[in-house]
């Protein structure tokens, strides 16, 4: 393949190797060491993925949890421009600066659907494993570029408010990541079949609304303890999805899954444990209320996860 997952993860390494290098010039952030450290750790787990021994990027990921628990990761000075320069800006620009990121899911879903079989001198030109990652990843790359063309900016800048973004949000950046991770470590250590065997003692499996809603209420629930829909899917998919839904009634697992995650997801917009979602952003916009976004977004959290439940039901066996 001409453009793997490989080369994504290692974009964002060397993205994250220059936020750990300005943290360490920056003599006005009190933890610029611990700061440095915490995001050059980071980089290191996408540089090195495949280098570094599992045990060892424990360690790591470890590491980075003590910087956090004792509050390493601290925010510094940032050459920002001023209100009035970034105002002006804007009206100039106008709806302009909506493009890049309108471009992101444009350029994902061309690559998802309409690049996924091109192939270059007989190699993919996408990894087809992970072709929607991957395009993902081509369309942030695109999307700084046209955002590099508009402004008149440099690399350099981008990465310098990379490094306020990350640092304003902090440790729950690494988030979704961590959480992932522990949901594949849920799913090996058995969780999922302890899930199966409560569920089938509590409803009736034989029953498949009964069975689908169990599962898509799961999703949100499960995500609403872990914090990341990514940590749930493992643990309610081995539990509920495939034995029950897939093998048992015959469902589809490419339904399953997409309104699988999308029931995880209403599940993110209710609790404090997603974090990066909920709790940062109200200490972005300096929110009275630490949880006020939260409290906006159950009602629309609740009205999507019933009609997934209705989703699913409806379509998950009739596309098989």
């Amino acid at each position: 393949m001409i453009i793997s997952l490989s080369l994504v993860y290692y974009l964002t390494g060397i993205l994250l190797a220059g936020v750990a290098y300005l943290a360490f010039i920056d003599r006005s952030n009190p933890k610029r060491y611990l700061t440095s450290l915490f995001w050059g750790l980071y980089a290191a787990s996408f540089l090195f993925d495949k280098i570094i021994p599992p045990m060892y990027m424990g360690i790591l990921a470890i590491a980075m949890a003590v910087i956090a628990g004792i509050g390493g990761v601290r925010t510094g000075s940032y050459d920002q421009a001023g209100d009035e320069f970034r105002a002006a800006r804007a009206r100039l620009l106008g709806n302009k600066l909506f493009w890049p990121a309108l471009l992101i899911p444009l350029i994902t879903v061309i690559g998802t659907v309409g690049l996924k079989d091109v192939t270059i001198g007989g190699l993919a030109l996408l990894d087809k494993s992970n072709v929607t990652l991957v395009s993902l990843g081509v369309a942030c790359v695109f999307a700084v570029l046209l955002a590099m063309a508009q402004t008149k900016e440099t690399a350099v800048n981008s990465v310098k408010e990379s490094r306020r973004l990350l640092d304003s949000i902090g440790w729950a950046a690494v988030l979704p990541q961590m959480l992932a991770t522990l949901g594949g470590l849920f799913a090996i250590a058995g969780v999922g079949q302890t899930v199966a065997t409560l569920v089938s003692s509590a409803i009736p499996i034989d029953n498949r609304f009964a069975v689908v809603a169990a599962y898509a209420l799961g999703m949100a629930l499960f995500t609403m303890i872990m914090g990341n829909a990514f940590a749930a899917f493992p643990v309610m998919t081995a539990g509920i999805g495939l034995p029950l839904i897939v093998n048992l009634h015959g469902g589809n697992p490419a339904v399953l899954a997409a309104i699988g995650m999308f029931s995880g997801y209403c599940g993110t917009l209710m609790t404090p444990m997603a974090a990066n979602f909920n709790i940062v952003p109200a200490a972005l916009l300096d929110l009275p209320d630490k949880n006020g976004v939260i409290k906006v977004q159950i009602p629309t959290a609740l009205i999507l996860l019933t009609v997934n439940v209705f989703l699913m039901y409806f379509l998950v066996f009739a596309f098989k």
